[in-house]
């Protein structure tokens, strides 16, 4: 993976200057960036490794971030705001004024991201982050991906598509299915060969928790206003600490 930030293995650096403070702070992302991408997983991850790799003090990195999940969740905010971006774009330039297209495009290009740009999205959703109390998931830089989906089916309610899920549950169950569909592509294929499947198997998804169109769709089942899993996912959502059982 390309370095943004020139990094430094080892060794120790001048102390930084007034106002360097912040290219201090992209050396450090860039740093957590580079050993992300080399061990696969946060879990070697610390405060002094990556004082090492920039060649500073660890205390220095308190300075800026104040714990691990802090720090990793910075390192890696410009790749889910990325693709947060070319969601909003695709349903933005979609042709189309029915929100179940705009959805569409979304799904579309959450696919294509991950197709496109594999080592980024493993970094995102593949290495293994932090743990933290589910009070503080809410403030995961991903959160705008999830909020773009959950957009996305509010307006499909509104405009009068039945769901068969609640909309917070629809777009948890969407995300996990896009997610799980890219995932296998990673791990057996080594191309863009089946990107028209993965899209393919994207409007299946919506398929199966959208209906087709709106008003009374007597062949689609519609969802009750909540379930315990829609609960669960208000709770998580707000910083609760879980849903009511």
């Amino acid at each position: 993976m390309a370095r943004t930030e020139p990094v430094r293995r080892g060794g120790s650096r001048d102390r930084s200057r007034r106002g360097q403070g912040e290219q201090l702070r992209r050396e450090i992302l860039a740093a957590v960036n580079q050993l992300l991408a080399e061990w696969g997983s946060a879990e070697q991850l610390t405060m002094r490794a990556v004082a090492k790799e920039v060649g500073i003090a660890a205390p220095s990195i308190y300075l800026h971030f104040a714990d691990k999940a802090e720090l990793v969740w910075a390192a890696l905010a410009d790749k889910y705001d990325d693709l947060a971006a070319k969601m909003a774009a695709a349903a933005d330039d979609c042709d189309s004024s029915d929100p179940r297209e705009s959805l569409r495009a979304q799904a579309h290009a959450y696919c294509r991201f991950a197709l496109r740009n594999p080592g980024h999205y493993r970094l995102m959703f593949e290495v293994q982050q932090p743990a933290v109390e589910v009070s503080r998931v809410s403030g995961h830089p991903a959160r705008h991906i999830s909020a773009s989906l959950r957009s996305g089916f509010s307006g499909c309610r509104e405009a009068g598509y039945a769901l068969s899920l609640p909309c917070e549950q629809a777009a948890q169950t969407l995300w996990a299915g896009l997610h799980g569909t890219v995932s296998l592509h990673h791990s057996m294929f080594h191309d863009d060969s089946t990107e028209a499947l993965t899209l393919q198997l994207a409007d299946g998804l919506l398929g199966s928790l959208i209906a087709p169109a709106p008003g009374p769709s007597p062949s689609f089942p519609a969802a009750p206003a909540e379930t315990a899993a829609s609960r669960h996912i208000k709770a998580i959502l707000s910083g609760a600490q879980r849903g009511d059982e």
